[in-house]
C-alpha cells in the first residue's frame, strides 16, 4: 500500500502534493474520528462530509447502545482516508496501527464513490470497540454488536433466527420453544411489518373446531377461511368460530402500520360477514381472494 501511495504521489505536481497535505481532516464525536482527504479538492467538497457523518452516526448509536458516554480523544482513533482512485475499486481496506501508546484503526477508501458500505461500516465498527474497550473484534462480530443497537436491524436477526426454527420443525427445547413462540406474538417494530410476521400472521388464517374429537361437517379438522364459506352451510359451528376469529386477528395483525391495519380490518370484515351468513357465497369468495393476494404480495 505504502508503495503504491508513493507511485501515486510522483504522479502529481509539487503544488497538488503540497495542497493535499496542508488540507486539515474532518474530526467528528469529539476527536473519535478523522477523515483525511488524499484526493483533489473537488473529491474531498465531495466526500469528507458524507463520508464523516457516516462514521459519526454509527459510533454514536454504539455508544447509545452499549450504555456508553461519549468521550473526548487528543487524537483520533479511526482514521479515514479518503484516496483519488478513478477505477470502481469497492476495497476497504483497513488495518491497526499504534501511535503514541494508542491503537488506531486507519481505513482507507481508494475510491470513495464505489466503498461497499457495510464494509466500511464493519470496520467503523471495529474501530469503535478497539477504541472503546480495547477489543479487537474481526467484521462479523462487530456488525453483530452494530446490529444490536439498531431496532430495524435487531428485528431482522430475530426473524431470521425464527423462520429457521420454522423450518427445522424440530423443538430446541422447552425454553428455547417458549422463547421463540413468544417472538412470534411480538410487534418487533411498531408501525412496520417485515415478510416474516406477515408469514406468521397468514399462517393463522384457519378457522378449528372447539374440539378436535367433533370436526367440523363431521370430517374437517381445520378450514382455510376460503373453505369455510362453502362449509358454513354444512355446519354452524364454522359461523361460531369465524366469530371468534376476529379477536385473534385483530390481536396478532395490529401495530404493524396502515396498510397491515387496512387488511386486519379487512379480515375482520370478511370474518363478521362469514358469521352472519347473510352475504352469498360469490361476495365472500371475491372478497377474501382480494385478501389473499394483498398478503401474499406483504410476504414477497
Amino acid at each position: 500500500m505504502k508503495i503504491l501511495l508513493a507511485i501515486a504521489m510522483l504522479a502529481l505536481t509539487r503544488a497538488e502534493i503540497i495542497e493535499r497535505m496542508k488540507a486539515p481532516p474532518l474530526t467528528m464525536v469529539q476527536g473519535l474520528v478523522s477523515v483525511y482527504g488524499n484526493c483533489d479538492s473537488a473529491r474531498r467538497r465531495e466526500y469528507q462530509q458524507p463520508i464523516a457523518g457516516f462514521a459519526a452516526d454509527i459510533c454514536r448509536k454504539l455508544y447509545a447502545g452499549n450504555g456508553l458516554k461519549e468521550r473526548r480523544f487528543t487524537s483520533p482513533r479511526i482514521v479515514i482516508t479518503i484516496g483519488d482512485e478513478q477505477a470502481a475499486v469497492t476495497n476497504v481496506i483497513s488495518a491497526i496501527r499504534e501511535r503514541d501508546g494508542e491503537k488506531q484503526l486507519r481505513i482507507s477508501l481508494p475510491s470513495p464513490e464505489h466503498s461497499d458500505v457495510e464494509a466500511l461500516r464493519a470496520a467503523v465498527a471495529r474501530g469503535f470497540f478497539l477504541a472503546m474497550k480495547d477489543v479487537e473484534l474481526n467484521d462479523e462480530e462487530a456488525m453483530r454488536e452494530y446490529r444490536k443497537t439498531d431496532p430495524v436491524l435487531r428485528a431482522e436477526d430475530s426473524m431470521r433466527a425464527l423462520d429457521a426454527w420454522r423450518k427445522e420443525g424440530e423443538s430446541s427445547g422447552e425454553e428455547a420453544d417458549e422463547e421463540f413462540l413468544k417472538t412470534m406474538r411480538t410487534v418487533h417494530v411498531p408501525g412496520m411489518i417485515f415478510k416474516s410476521e406477515a408469514a406468521v400472521f397468514g399462517s393463522r388464517l384457519y378457522l378449528y373446531p372447539d374440539n378436535y374429537r367433533f370436526p367440523f361437517a363431521g370430517k374437517y379438522t381445520e378450514l382455510s377461511f376460503l373453505e369455510a364459506i362453502r362449509v358454513r352451510h354444512q355446519d354452524m359451528r364454522v359461523r361460531l368460530a369465524a366469530l371468534k376469529k376476529v379477536t385473534e386477528v385483530v390481536a396478532f395483525g395490529g401495530g404493524h402500520g396502515e396498510e397491515m391495519d387496512d387488511l386486519v380490518e379487512g379480515y375482520s370484515k370478511f370474518l363478521r360477514e362469514l358469521a352472519t351468513g347473510e352475504d352469498n357465497d360469490a361476495e365472500l369468495y371475491a372478497e377474501i381472494q382480494a385478501l389473499y393476494e394483498k398478503l401474499k404480495g406483504m410476504c414477497k
